[in-house]
């Protein structure tokens, strides 16, 4: 394959195709400058870190809240757009935090500690509200989005005293399980960088695998929680409809909820503390639940746990998982559980169109967008319209945006999922089990730009039952694969409890090798500007392809606009020369001037860039639904 290049074109040794797309711009920025803080915070280690093990250092004296945040953010600039790439946020709240960081150090100081979150460094998906930023949901379309407040979550994070650090990528407004999207890009999972890390939550869930974050936030409309809790080798849970959506950008408002990852049960319970509630009118959520105090004498001694053998999977693909999960079952049997094998009767007609996502998301997401001031956009259909999606998206949104009215599900789709909880409960019953336990993913972890197949999902998301999905071990190349246990309503506590006895059995979880442990140091702060200069070169975006390749590389540099207005530069495809449609690719970020790497390319996306149907997209938050666009034209050049 040939190297882009900026500038000349490079002399051709030999037949090939060479994809070059111009854009000439004036202006230039100089490299990086760093961001120095007030006051250079301490070294301290903060990997693997639980949460109960920082405030105790916080308590000691031994580190402040900055320098939580220093520890976190200098891993974040080693892993997540530098060294593996992570790529699990897609802002940033530097240097806010530092100073959020500060104040709450000096409450601390002054005698007043919030809470068992005091100055705790966390993330947060990027489809709940919060002042200051946009809410993407991943998007391009919402990349200018900017809410009026905080969503609730993000709210009672803050009254608990956790400083959060940014907002973390998602599958594309939450409709997928991989965590790609047009605004954010492609999140990889740290165990294999090759790999997904799950989704919707993927960046949460990435984020907190890399040691970016003590814990996060994700929601869970269908396993965007569980699965890359299980892919991520963390824990996190669906809770019971317990924790408020205001603020929360939907996907399906009876299926949607918000809830936790971390690294154990202890933090996973002091999140829920933090951020649940009792259900009630909007804005109700007040009862303590006491999450963590009840963890106490956490055993599986006499506990009955059923086993949905029928969710274990028989294709051969399926086997090596199913072989962890029932690891971690006899782990539980090793620990005094009676375990039994459950079978629900027509479970898999039950889970069969048992979703309403196709039939509320179209509506929903046009709820939220009309309460939010000036949106860009102001429907499914318009976004589509514009192009500004991923492709990965493409049919699964146009078959959404086709519900022609609201409330439009059929009755057989409610009326299966009320039989669906009551066959799950009328099992619970008749075998006296407390938990219900499967893998939460039958397979591990998909190579990036491939199909995630495997998922339990539904059994939760469609009966509103809560359930936890937790480490249970690990596939021969090291993958990270998840067990699934699923509670009565709101007996969110009794799952917690027996997550704790089970994580007692063995030390499951172990740090992904990609962003391994670094010394603790103090140098610069790892957190950094672009400055204009004077310099006004042209700009060019370059790809080189060789006919056949899989894989196309490019070179992109902006000039003409500050690094303060850039929202993306991404690659499309369109239905015909001239037309909008989806992106393929993000090839600039947010806030750079300059991108550079592999994109790869499908069958399809080989054909259209040959017939000419691949442009390059500017978007700019002065013209936030594109501004400039060039053709992809393919030149065959001979020596």
């Amino acid at each position: 394959m040939a190297v882009a290049q900026l500038g000349p074109r490079p002399r051709a040794h030999g037949p090939r195709a060479a994809a070059i797309a111009a854009l000439v711009l004036a202006g230039a920025f100089a490299p990086a400058t760093p961001f120095q803080p007030p006051r250079q915070p301490r070294p301290y280690d903060v990997f693997e870190k639980s949460i109960t093990e920082l405030q105790a250092a916080m308590t000691r004296g031994e580190a402040t809240s900055r320098d939580l945040v220093y520890g976190y953010a200098h891993r974040i600039a080693l892993y997540d757009q530098a060294g593996p790439a992570i790529n699990a946020f897609i802002a940033l709240n530097y240097p806010k935090a530092m100073d959020e960081a500060a104040a709450l150090d000096a409450e601390r100081a002054a005698g007043k500690v919030r809470g068992p979150l005091h100055g705790i460094p966390v993330v947060v998906k990027d489809n709940f509200d919060m002042a200051g930023f946009p809410t993407t949901g991943g998007s391009i379309a919402l990349a200018t989005l900017m809410p009026a407040r905080d969503s609730s979550v993000v709210e009672q994070l803050k009254k608990a005293g956790a400083v959060i650090l940014g907002k973390t990528n998602l599958h594309e407004l939450a409709a997928g399980i991989v965590t790609v999207s047009s605004f954010g890009g492609q999140t990889r999972n740290p165990y294999d960088p090759a790999r997904n890390p799950g989704g919707s939550s993927g960046g949460t869930g990435a984020a907190i695998a890399a040691g970016f974050a003590a814990a996060g936030m994700g929601s869970d409309t269908c396993g965007s929680i569980r699965i890359p809790a299980s892919h991520n080798s963390l824990v996190g849970l669906r809770p019971s409809p317990m924790t408020s959506k205001r603020g929360l950008m939907p996907l399906s408002h009876s299926q949607d909820v918000a809830g936790p990852l971390a690294r154990n049960i202890t933090d996973l319970a002091l999140m829920l503390d933090a951020t649940t509630g009792e259900e009630g009118p909007p804005d109700s959520f007040s009862r303590p639940w006491n999450f963590a105090a009840k963890l106490n004498g956490a055993t599986l001694a006499g506990a009955r746990v059923g086993v949905v053998t029928s969710l274990f999977g028989n294709a051969p693909e399926d086997a090596e998982a199913a072989a962890i999960v029932r690891g971690a079952v006899d782990r539980m049997r090793a620990a005094g559980a009676v375990i039994i094998d459950v079978e629900i009767p027509e479970l898999a007609d039950l889970l069969g169109g048992s979703s309403l996502i196709d039939y509320e998301f179209k509506f929903d997401l046009a709820d939220y967008l009309a309460g939010t001031p000036n949106p860009p956009v102001r429907s499914l259909g318009e976004i589509l319209e514009r192009g500004l999606h991923h492709q990965a998206l493409e049919a699964t949104l146009r078959r959404r945006n086709a519900t022609a009215e609201r409330d439009s599900a059929p009755q057989a789709v409610r009326a299966r999922r009320a039989n669906l909880y009551r066959a799950v409960n009328d099992a619970m019953d008749a075998h006296k089990v407390v938990t219900l336990v499967y893998p939460t993913m039958k397979r591990k972890p998909a190579l990036v730009g491939e199909a995630q197949a495997g998922s339990n999902c539904q059994l939760a998301a469609h009966t509103n039952l809560p359930a936890l999905s937790m480490p249970a071990g690990f596939t021969a190349d090291g993958l990270s694969i998840g067990v699934e246990l699923l509670g009565r309503a709101y007996a969110d506590s009794d799952l917690l409890r027996l997550g704790l006895a089970l994580e007692r059995t063995a030390a499951i979880r172990r740090p992904p090798t990609a962003t391994p442990r670094v010394a603790p140091h103090a140098p610069n702060f790892p957190v950094s500007v672009n400055r204009p200069t004077t310099a006004a070169p042209p700009l060019i975006a370059r790809f080189a392809w060789k006919d056949g390749d899989a894989r196309m590389s490019f070179e992109v540099q902006v000039n003409s606009v500050p690094w303060t207005e850039v929202l993306l530069v991404s690659l499309h495809r369109a239905a015909a020369p001239g037309e909008t449609g989806p992106a393929i690719a993000r090839l600039v970020r947010a806030g750079d001037v300059s991108g550079r790497g592999e994109i790869p390319l499908r069958a399809a996306d080989r054909e259209d860039l040959k017939a000419g149907r691949l442009y390059v997209q500017l978007f700019t938050r002065a013209a936030p639904l594109g501004a400039a666009r060039v053709p992809v034209t393919v030149d065959v050049r001979r020596p």
